[in-house]
């Protein structure tokens, strides 16, 4: 099980991976925007997306996670 963590506060943008979907290592799962800036948020690992905790338009802080990969 991997941890998809935001690297920086923002917004949820767009959600590019659904959940149980499958992900590659380096794919992007979400979009954060951040002081006009967008921020690709990538998969750690090759897997099943099994968790989304976010929502498109929530806010994150740095740290928090994002998704659960398997």
């Amino acid at each position: 099980m991997n941890e998809v963590k935001a690297s920086m506060a923002g917004s949820v943008w767009k959600i590019n991976i659904q959940q149980g979907e499958s992900v590659k290592s380096g794919q992007d799962v979400v979009i954060l925007e951040s002081m006009k800036m967008e921020i690709p948020i990538p998969a750690e690992q090759d897997g099943t997306l099994k968790e989304l905790k976010v929502s498109e338009g929530d806010f994150v802080n740095e740290g928090d996670v994002i998704a659960i990969i398997e």
